[in-house]
């Protein structure tokens, strides 16, 4: 039984994500920072689903968290296998607005967590020669977005980062993939008014939002046997929408 760790996991595309893993007999392992009540429901959801589930609260991108959390996980399941890179934040501003703060946030959390947990991860599928990378990205981090600078400048990072770490990771039987998402409905997209999510469906060639269940379905494909030549790719996922 493969295990499965999911950053960011106790609400919206990680949630999912671990829940079609769940679904699919993987042990699976969830996680969060500060939403502690919204991962404990998470967590009784999946227990229902699958005995074989695991929580652990923590902030992945420091570094010596990171660690403990995946000693924690391979004393109670042994190695990842599979990992989901999925935690991360966005800023809606003007770039000439951000503080330095909420950039370093930023890059905290959306690169740093996913270069430690890769790190950690790595080295025992190594030894194994096996394993998967899985990181959520989006298209703004394709073509860049205005008043999204840092978040855009964050999943570009993650895209080339992606790319690199496939061809690094490839002779040892282990691939890495990132999930280029376009709008998804998640509360990430709350700030949007009624009005302005209506606009931005009409720019969206398939008509609408796409859904956390997408997501998931397509980083349990990239978790498969089926995707065992692809590596090092940034699919789009965005209902045509670039």
């Amino acid at each position: 039984m493969k295990v499965v760790f999911v950053t960011g996991s106790s609400r919206g595309i990680g949630k999912e994500i671990a829940k079609i893993f769940a679904k699919n007999n993987f042990k699976v392992v969830i996680n969060c920072v500060n939403r502690k009540e919204d991962l404990e429901k998470t967590y009784n959801e999946l227990k229902e689903i699958n005995p074989n589930i695991l929580a652990l609260q923590g902030d992945i991108s420091n570094y010596n968290i990171a660690l403990d959390i995946f000693n924690k996980i391979e004393n109670t399941f042994g190695n990842v296998d599979i990992l989901v890179n999925n935690a991360g934040i966005s800023h809606i501003g003007l770039f000439n607005q951000i503080t330095p703060e909420t950039w370093q946030q930023l890059i905290k959390t959306n690169i740093e967590g996913v270069f430690n947990c890769s790190h950690i991860a790595c080295k025992k599928m190594i030894n194994k020669k096996y394993g998967k990378i899985i990181n959520i990205s989006s298209i703004w981090g394709n073509v860049g977005a205005s008043c999204e600078v840092v978040y855009s400048a964050t999943k570009g990072a993650i895209n080339s980062f992606t790319k690199a770490l496939g061809k690094e990771l490839a002779p040892c039987n282990i691939t890495v993939n990132a999930i280029s998402c376009g709008a998804i409905e998640t509360e990430m997209n709350n700030f949007l008014s009624s009005e302005e999510k209506e606009a931005f469906i009409d720019e969206i060639p398939y008509m609408r939002f796409g859904k956390p269940e997408e997501v998931a379905n397509l980083a349990y494909f990239l978790a498969s046997e089926n995707s065992s030549y692809l590596t090092g790719q940034v699919i789009t996922l965005d209902g045509g929408l670039l």
